[in-house]
């Protein structure tokens, strides 16, 4: 989300109105004590830190040469007092398309479309000729950001619009409508630039293709295969009562307000998914470590890079970041950010030191606040601390 769309909610911001809410009030819940494990004080204080700092509150998971440790600090609801803990389920933004991209990846190996397939083959005219570059596309430019359609977040249209309704549960066609006749961002595979609205031609060709919810295949086809019992696809389930509130500091004048129902088209591919950095740690490992979850053919296709993003410390696979590129040359995490407004997450596995890490910060970092930089600190500073030899 960019500076021009939050100054736009920011002088509509007296017009929200009353909405029933998705995620209700937090209650508390219980977790396993990993205080054993030999380095859970200093991961703990690193957490305290970054919340006495005035992040609302995080809860992360580190595998590393010792097995797994997981805690939290800070709050789940402020409101209410509530502890966050790492049992809190909690809005994963973006590490949904990497969901969807494994899903895609099981498709194809089932047989119902292929990488290179143009969009054309699954989805009507009527809307390939109203998006930029459709009509020249495939659905591997999609998964790996190379199409040059432009984003569906980048409009103010569509924020203005997330504001006047903001629990709508939003269909792909309506979200469209905000890039429909919008010039392309460069032409089809000649750079990488990172696009929403790639995710959500993803699972309409999906749905076209298989001729069912993507929702439904992705419970059926990830999630209850693997066991996480504690992830939720929003809008198309419901949440459960230990979903951590989300707040971000939308005036930046250190009023951190409690946005978890703004609902920035959940549920479409690009984001909507809840978890827990248990069930996060489950998937990621079950993708990247034990290789359990695709066929080897098509874990390397997911792992083959574009350049990398202009201006940005990432490269894409199918879905995949390839993040931390500016450490040493093999320090780097397969994964993906989640960035929306009133959370974060990042989920990472780092193969060449077997470690996994899994956090999630319930506050909206994308855009410029106060607390942005200390997130952006907690982040470099975790990453130093679980890669220490």
């Amino acid at each position: 989300m960019k500076n021009h769309l939050l100054l736009s909610i920011l002088l509509l911001f007296p017009l929200w109105g009353c909405q029933e809410d998705v995620v209700g009030p937090t209650s508390d819940c219980a977790v396993e004590n990993y205080s054993g494990h030999p380095r859970a004080a200093i991961y703990q204080q690193m957490l305290d830190q970054y919340t006495k700092a005035g992040l609302p509150g995080i809860s992360m998971l580190v595998r590393d040469e010792y097995g797994a440790w997981a805690g939290a600090a800070g709050l789940a609801d402020i409101e209410r007092q509530i502890p966050m803990r790492a049992c809190h389920v909690s809005k994963v933004a973006s590490i949904t398309k990497l969901f969807i991209g494994a899903l895609s990846m099981k498709l194809v190996e089932e047989g119902y479309f292929e990488l290179d397939d143009p969009l054309t083959k699954w989805l009507p005219k009527r809307i390939t000729k109203k998006v930029a570059n459709a009509e020249q596309a495939t659905l591997r430019d999609l998964l790996r950001h190379t199409s040059g359609i432009p984003d569906v977040i980048e409009d103010n249209g569509f924020y203005l619009a997330v504001l006047n309704d903001p629990s709508k549960f939003w269909k792909p066609e309506e979200l469209l409508e905000y890039i429909y006749n919008d010039p392309a961002v460069f032409p089809v595979r000649e750079r990488v630039s990172y696009s929403n609205t790639n995710l959500l031609l993803a699972i309409m060709v999906i749905e076209s293709a298989t001729g069912r919810d993507h929702a439904e295949l992705l419970r059926e086809k990830i999630l209850d295969p693997l066991g996480l019992q504690d992830s939720y696809y929003h809008w198309h389930e419901p949440l459960p009562p230990f979903t951590a509130q989300g707040y971000y500091d939308l005036y930046n004048n250190g009023a951190i307000l409690n946005l978890s129902n703004f609902n920035t088209g959940s549920g479409n591919g690009y984001g909507g998914l809840y978890s827990t950095v248990f069930d996060l740690q489950v998937f990621i490992e079950a993708l990247f470590r034990e290789k359990t979850l695709l066929q080897p053919e098509s874990l390397e296709t997911m792992l083959t890079y574009t350049e990398r993003e202009y201006d940005n410390d990432r490269a894409f696979g199918i879905t995949v970041n390839k993040d931390f590129i500016d450490r040493a040359p093999d320090e780097f995490g397969l994964g993906h950010r989640g960035r929306d407004l009133a959370y974060t997450a990042d989920l990472y596995y780092f193969p060449n030191q077997d470690i996994t890490i899994a956090y999630l910060v319930n506050y909206g970092t994308d855009a410029d606040s106060g607390l942005k930089p200390v997130f952006l600190e907690f982040r470099n500073k975790m990453v130093d601390l679980i890669l220490q030899k």
